[in-house]
């Protein structure tokens, strides 16, 4: 991630707002999700989105990287650590502090640390048999969430007290240091170490979230999965992720549906295929057949002289088409079977249809362990 720009990664410009970078993320993380996305390098470009938005969502980490770029991700350290003198342990040192001094001391203005911020979208993975995902279900489904702290109200501070502003920062989640430099001493922005970016104090915490004004818990949904969803399809329920932040929004779910295959049928789409067999007399005479759907058993009239490989279409006998009301149809494949073994009458009988249509049927009628067989019998 720090070979590439994440604004460059998300295709969004330096001035996007919280809003356009959300957006940006959730149709690039969808495009290349692996589950739905089979490309060998979607998994790597998944990743890549992660770990762009991870920097962008957050104000300390964006405000850090537009003021240095990569290097602010690792803490300043790296090919740069030590350039005036610094321990390893010194943020954002030396020649950090020159190059933010060159370019305007941070660049892209800072967002408000207090601001409401829109919680983390969460994933669920829900298993469908092959019938529910043809006729959808009502199911309940639980995960665990971060959720806003009943006891604070998500304020983080003990009940009857409240965060104060911070009393180093004023507020602004980030303080001036002076450094020297072998240019001279400069002043550099950094986050503050007393609100962690913040730009609150808490004196007295919540004994139930620890400050965090939230607390994982397991939350229970009513799902209504619609009819038609097919593999690798994804749901979006709003407000159904993790608490926002500041009194924001929560998150979204995004649940993931995983279709089974069935033994008897196939779909693409909102058709199904499937396929049956028939004896020769069945294709040559023609006869009414009886032909599994996934809507129930129903009757198929096959023509005389129907050929193996046939493909009959059963209107209305698919699979919904999603968000609609429409149904789709399924094709049944019709396959004459050759039978492997004969009755007396049933090979006196082929003999006289093959002599009465002029052919001359030179018969294989058993193979040579068989002869063998036959004739220790015989003794």
């Amino acid at each position: 991630m720090a070979d590439r720009n994440p604004y460059d990664v998300l295709g969004v410009d330096k001035n996007a707002s919280d809003d356009d970078i959300r957006k940006a993320f959730r149709k690039l993380s969808k495009k290349y999700h692996p589950d739905l996305n089979k490309a060998p390098d979607a998994e790597d470009k998944f990743k890549e989105v992660n770990a762009a938005y991870e920097i962008l969502k957050d104000p300390q980490k964006r405000a850090q990287y537009d003021q240095y770029g990569s290097a602010g991700m690792n803490g300043g350290q790296g090919g740069f650590g030590g350039f005036n003198g610094a321990g390893a342990g010194d943020q954002f040192g030396g020649f950090e502090d020159i190059f933010s001094q060159f370019f305007g001391g941070g660049g892209a203005a800072r967002q408000n640390p207090n601001a409401p911020r829109q919680g983390s979208d969460l994933q669920y993975r829900m298993d469908l048999t092959f019938e529910e995902g043809v006729f959808g279900k009502k199911t309940n489904i639980s995960y665990n969430r971060e959720e806003e702290c009943s006891t604070c109200g998500g304020s983080g501070a003990k009940p009857g007290t409240h965060p104060e502003t911070c009393s180093k920062c004023h507020g602004s989640g980030y303080v001036e240091v002076d450094r020297q430099t072998p240019l001279g001493r400069m002043r550099t922005r950094v986050v503050c170490d007393v609100c962690n970016g913040t730009g609150k104090e808490i004196k007295e915490k919540c004994n139930i979230c620890h400050g965090s004004g939230k607390v994982n818990e397991k939350h229970e949904l009513k799902v209504t999965v619609p009819a038609g969803v097919e593999d690798g399809q994804q749901m979006r329920l709003d407000g159904q992720g993790e608490a926002g932040t500041n009194g924001g929004p929560y998150g979204d779910l995004y649940i993931v549906f995983h279709v089974a295959p069935s033994k008897e049928f196939r779909r693409d789409g909102s058709t199904i295929y499937a396929s049956v067999n028939i004896s020769f007399p069945q294709a040559t005479l023609g006869d009414e057949i009886k032909v599994n759907t996934v809507h129930g058993p129903v009757k198929l009239n096959v023509p005389s002289g129907t050929q193996t490989g046939t493909t009959f279409r059963l209107r209305g006998k698919g699979a919904p088409v999603l968000n609609s009301k429409s149904i789709g149809d399924e094709k049944v494949t019709v396959n004459i079977v050759t039978p492997r073994k004969l009755s007396g009458e049933q090979r006196s009988a082929l003999k006289k249809f093959a002599e009465a249509g002029g052919d001359k049927v030179k018969e294989k009628d058993s193979n040579f362990f068989n002869k063998v067989r036959d004739a220790f019998k015989g003794e």
